[in-house]
């Protein structure tokens, strides 16, 4: 294993699971050896109930968003708006709350948030009205062709990408990238979707229509869609990527970005990807006792 290299993990739910993440910062800072040295949480992202800029899967939360970014700004860490709506139209740019929440990130000066984005309307107009923030283009873009996806990275609006998941085991051709092409690719870690799935950017635009409040059903097709996400099942995905091969495939080659899906599983479940990804197995007890242990998070 290459020593010297982070994982960054940029996690869901910033909104969602403000309450796991209230409880579990402070166990971060003050038992960092409970915790891999080789990794650090580069963003939390997410958005609340009921915005129509989003678009990947639906918002969360209802915590007050200058709550949220205290937490954020307490901890030293980057919040990402989850603003990846596919069908915007340029009457949705001026909703009120989807401006507030960026004006109210723009704001924090210690450390950059940012805005996770399908649309190129929303991004021209976040670029000129938000210029501080900075922009990571989403995996619903569903890229699966790996030249243009070369393009997406090399396109200087984005300090981050998200590749389809499908991608995630194309080691020829990550190889292939410069370093500071691989110092821009995010890669999504845990997706459970059927790795053979032809509907997945249709099921995002029905979530985009959702949240701009069109009444549109996506029933999925993939085999054993109805058991809905498993964690056991997301590792026998062929996209997935495990701590073993963070450490020893994608170090090596220079990636050091990973993102960790997760809206809408419940905290119980985001708790397990934290122990997972970010928690030495001896310590992992001392984490769960930490969070069972605090009477005022509702785990399930």
């Amino acid at each position: 294993m290459y020593r010297m290299v982070k994982a960054y993990y940029h996690l869901p739910g910033l909104f969602e699971f403000y309450e796991l993440y209230r409880v579990f910062l402070p166990l971060y800072r003050e038992h960092r050896d409970w915790f891999y040295d080789w990794c650090e949480i580069g963003s939390i992202y997410g958005a609340p109930a009921d915005c129509i800029w989003g678009g990947g899967r639906a918002g969360f939360g209802e915590n007050d968003p200058k709550e949220v970014l205290a937490l954020m700004q307490e901890y030293g860490i980057s919040a990402r708006l989850t603003f990846s709506n596919s069908l915007l139209k340029e009457k949705h740019l001026s909703d009120r709350k989807c401006n507030a929440l960026c004006a109210l990130l723009e704001e924090n000066k210690d450390v950059q948030n940012g805005v996770i984005v399908h649309s190129d309307l929303l991004l021209e107009y976040l670029k000129k009205h938000y210029p501080h923030l900075y922009f990571v283009s989403s995996t619903t873009k569903v890229i699966t062709d790996f030249k243009q996806l070369v393009e997406e990275i090399r396109r200087e609006d984005f300090r981050y990408v998200v590749p389809d998941f499908r991608l995630n085991k194309a080691y020829d051709r990550w190889k292939t990238l410069s370093w500071q092409e691989k110092g821009k690719v995010e890669f999504l870690c845990n997706e459970c979707c059927w790795f053979g799935c032809k509907d997945r950017k249709a099921c995002y635009e029905a979530v985009s229509r959702k949240n701009l409040g069109e009444n549109r059903e996506h029933h999925c097709t993939a085999p054993e869609s109805e058991q809905g996400y498993c964690f056991s099942k997301a590792m026998q995905n062929p996209g997935f990527i495990g701590i073993e091969a963070i450490q020893n495939v994608y170090f090596p080659m220079g990636f050091s970005n990973f993102k960790i899906e997760g809206r809408g599983l419940g905290s119980a479940l985001i708790l397990e990807f934290l122990l997972y990804y970010m928690t030495k197995p001896q310590y992992q007890l001392h984490v769960r006792e930490e969070i069972y242990l605090d009477n005022m998070l509702d785990l399930f």
